[in-house]
């Protein structure tokens, strides 16, 4: 299997894809005057507690106030360690108005709500992610082979033994990590103990709210989380970013043979792979298959809703058969679509009906495979009794659709407009309410030109009818700046 990274670098923003045997599979945005905040850490203050909601508001600097619940939040003892318990105190007892207290981002503000934070610390390096105020240690469940597992810990524990470890601390040894030994662990070990130190001394000299740690550009996050000895080549675009990644891999993984690549063709690098294309199509609601059928995709403030449809296919066989091939190919494409769009939260699936019970069990063994390349966690249910899929999928950031469309400003997002007609009536029903408060004898409708032909056109008689009923003169203008719902119904 072939993968590579495009990283594309400008002034303006960062946009990041992970192609797989030529096909996009992950694509990530960031713009520079609008950069996430995840994995930030903040010194913050206390500006509401909410007892009725066990949470609080947090002033950390940002347009919105972030947002804090109780389960978020563990005293720490003196030797700067959490106190986690079951169950956890009530809000008020941890937490006061005007209380100062270093929390990071765990998710970035999305749509109206805020940015949401957490006491419990974390600082990731390569293969290792440190938990300054912890004592556990553990390891990525993606990890699921037992005997590596208690190898990589082996590892850890001679790591930290080589390295004199003497500080408080817990440490998550991550996926990237599978096949490391005491070396590796050795050289993250240093470069985390070092950042901590660094991070502890502007805590310790912070006054007010202000920022103590920010994470590194998405371009090496990318390098950080996504590379593995699968990525075959890495283009970049950018010399400074590509001098940054190259020392980065020379630091923390040598060993890895992937080509670091500077990228300074005549075409941008995006049209290597038609991604521009392959972007404006994550954007549409329908998503055609090969086969024929097609998924539509809603995302709403809620959930997102995925719906299967068997569209042009008819199949070759019988109408189980055509079903299954369907529903086998809509999972495929579903699991690429979370992944680019970066769709998060509850998700709905509505794959096509299928009765056969090991039918249904081919589907959730091929939805449940192809989510593991996912880098996202993600939690299925079983086909319910009304034919659904229940998922989940961690969100720590906005969707491409958020990154990328606004509300139009003709609908205010709904998706749909009221027809001219029923903007026809209710100018009808504006003019009776005029006609009774005021004597004038002409009123002027102002609207678009649509709404304007149809009056004039398809509700012509309708409109004769109630000036006679009126007793008034009823004269037009197109507003040309005006949507399909705007209208006026003046004095004249």
């Amino acid at each position: 299997m072939s993968e590579e990274i495009l990283i594309n670098v400008t002034p303006m923003e960062t946009r990041v894809a992970l192609i797989e045997n030529g096909q996009l599979q992950e694509l990530i945005i960031e713009r520079s005057n609008h950069r996430g905040y995840v994995g930030d850490i903040f010194c913050g203050k206390v500006v509401r507690v909410m007892p009725g909601m066990e949470a609080a508001f947090v002033d950390i600097g940002l347009d919105r106030a972030a947002f804090i619940h109780n389960s978020d939040i563990s005293p720490i003892d003196p030797e700067g360690i959490e106190v986690r318990s079951p169950d956890p105190p009530a809000i008020q007892a941890l937490l006061r108005e005007g209380q100062y207290l270093v929390v990071q981002v765990a998710k970035d503000a999305i749509s109206t709500k805020g940015a949401r934070l957490t006491t419990h610390l974390t600082l990731p390096s390569r293969n290792l992610v440190y938990l300054p105020r912890s004592k556990h240690r553990g390891i990525s469940q993606r990890l699921e082979d037992e005997v590596e597992r208690e190898r990589l810990l082996s590892q850890l524990d001679l790591a930290l033994q080589q390295e004199a470890w003497d500080q408080p601390g817990g440490f998550i040894v991550r996926t990237a990590a599978e096949g490391n030994g005491v070396e590796d662990f050795k050289e993250d070990i240093r470069y985390l103990k070092r950042l901590w130190n660094k991070v502890n001394r502007r805590i310790a000299a912070s006054v007010g709210i202000n920022i103590v740690y920010r994470e590194v550009p998405l371009y090496l996050r990318t390098v950080r989380d996504l590379i593995n000895p699968q990525i075959e080549k890495i283009r970049v675009d950018n010399k400074r970013s590509f001098d940054e990644i190259v020392q980065f891999i020379d630091d923390f993984v040598p060993e890895l043979n992937t080509v670091i690549e500077l990228y300074e063709g005549d075409r941008p690098i995006f049209d290597l792979y038609a991604l521009e294309d392959e972007i404006n199509k994550a954007l549409s609601r329908r998503v055609k298959l090969k086969s024929g059928g097609d998924l539509i995709i809603d995302q709403t403030e809620a959930m997102t809703t995925i719906d299967v449809n068997t569209g042009g296919y008819l199949g070759l066989r019988n109408h189980a058969e055509t079903v299954l091939k369907t529903n086998l190919e809509a999972a495929t494409a579903i699991a690429r679509q979370l992944r680019i769009r970066n769709l998060g939260g509850i998700i709905i699936l509505d794959f096509i009906d299928m009765l056969d019970p090991e039918h249904q069990r081919q589907l959730q063994r091929t939805l449940a495979k192809a989510l593991e390349k996912d880098h996202a966690r993600t939690t299925i249910t079983g086909i319910s009794q009304l034919g659904l899929i229940e998922m989940t999928r961690k969100r720590t950031r906005e969707s491409l659709g958020q990154v990328l469309n606004s509300n139009c400003p003709a609908c205010d997002g709904r998706g749909t407009q009221k027809s001219a007609e029923t903007v026809c009536y209710e100018i009808f029903r504006e003019i009776m309410r005029i006609a009774q408060a005021y004597e004038n004898d002409v009123l002027l409708v102002m609207a678009s030109q649509l709404v304007v032909d149809r009056l004039l056109d398809e509700e012509s008689d309708m409109l004769a009818g109630l000036q006679e009923l009126v007793g008034k003169t009823i004269k037009f203008e197109v507003e040309p700046m005006y949507t399909q719902e705007q209208f006026d119904v003046v004095l004249s």
